[in-house]
């Protein structure tokens, strides 16, 4: 097969259904919306979630919980991935950043999953007591920021 003897599948290119233009068209006068009614009516539709007047199903769902709004979030980095990094650099959250560890600008917390067995320094906001003794017993440093 060559690039010029390529074409669509048959039915898969239908033209847009042209609206309001004619009776020949077969989608003239009313344009497909029907006689009279809300939904007949430039603008006329109903909002979202609206039942009809009957109670919504997000008013009839229990509400659960509560959402603490100054509760605050860090971007999580485990031990086992900071083995991308050789044992001289100083890590950072710049340069967890520039290997793409964190996506986010919130602060940084360092976890104590995986193993590590390069002496490293690392400066980040938080560390999980697993991962400062993991980083020490390597003869690593945390600092934190």
């Amino acid at each position: 097969m060559k690039p010029h003897e390529l074409k669509p599948a048959a039915g898969s290119c239908k033209k847009p259904k042209r609206i309001g233009r004619g009776p020949g068209s077969g989608h003239g006068k009313t344009s497909t919306r029907g006689h009279k009614g809300q939904k007949s009516r430039s603008g006329g539709s109903v909002r979202l979630g609206f039942e009809g007047g009957q109670m919504p199903l997000q008013r009839r769902l229990p509400k659960r919980g509560f959402t603490n709004i100054f509760k605050k979030q860090y971007s999580i980095v485990n031990l086992k991935d900071l083995a991308l990094f050789d044992a001289a650099a100083a890590i950072t959250p710049e340069s967890m950043k520039e290997k793409g560890l964190i996506k986010t600008k919130h602060p940084v917390k360092i976890l104590g999953e995986g193993e590590i067995t390069k002496k490293i320094t690392v400066r980040a906001h938080k560390f999980s007591q697993a991962a400062i003794q993991k980083i020490e017993t390597c003869g690593g440093k945390v600092e934190v920021i």
